[in-house]
């Protein structure tokens, strides 16, 4: 799994927007990423539909199936605040998410848990098929992808998952492990 390059709403530490471009800091990051996958053998390419995503394969030189399963959460009316933002705008629901950040769902949006089963079961999918894949996602759908390898979507935030980053899990005879976590050039 490769996370993409660095975005114009990482840096404004917002709940990212569908739009957000990539940076020329993230640009570069993806292009030294293309070297350390030189090393890598798969044989089916996914890629979130976002345009950062979107942009990051292209910078990467491949081309792959485009899967709304692996897209980054929607974040709902929080999407493009900052968490201060959040919190003086939308006081209630914010109140209720930071009480039940797994379960409760954003207005117009998802909550933790149904990104993970939706992570979850493109993954186990991917199983079926018996085939590597390279993914081209987002920060949360890795960190859920590495919870899928212990079935517990509440180790979410032990993981830390850096822009440009790859990730590999491992699924041999019915069983899950992490390879290699943050690598990065």
């Amino acid at each position: 799994m490769v996370r993409h390059g660095e975005s114009e709403d990482n840096i404004k530490k917002v709940y990212s927007t569908t739009s957000t471009s990539l940076t020329e800091k993230g640009k570069t990051e993806i292009l030294k990423t293309k070297k350390l996958l030189e090393k890598y053998n798969y044989e089916e390419i996914y890629y979130s539909p976002y345009k950062r995503t979107v942009d990051t394969l292209h910078y990467l030189g491949l081309e792959g199936k485009e899967d709304n399963r692996i897209r980054e959460i929607e974040f709902g009316i929080f999407e493009g605040k900052n968490f201060e933002e959040i919190l003086k705008i939308y006081s209630e629901e914010a109140k209720l998410w930071i009480e039940d950040i797994y379960n409760y769902r954003i207005p117009k949006g998802e909550s933790l848990l149904d990104v993970y089963n939706r992570v979850s079961e493109f993954l186990e999918e991917l199983c079926k098929m018996n085939k590597s894949a390279l993914l081209v996602t987002h920060d949360s759908v890795i960190r859920l992808a590495l919870c899928w390898v212990f079935d517990e979507p509440l180790y979410f935030y032990r993981f830390k998952v850096d822009n440009g980053s790859i990730t590999t899990i491992t699924v041999n005879e019915g069983y899950k492990y992490i390879n290699r976590l943050n690598q990065t050039y």
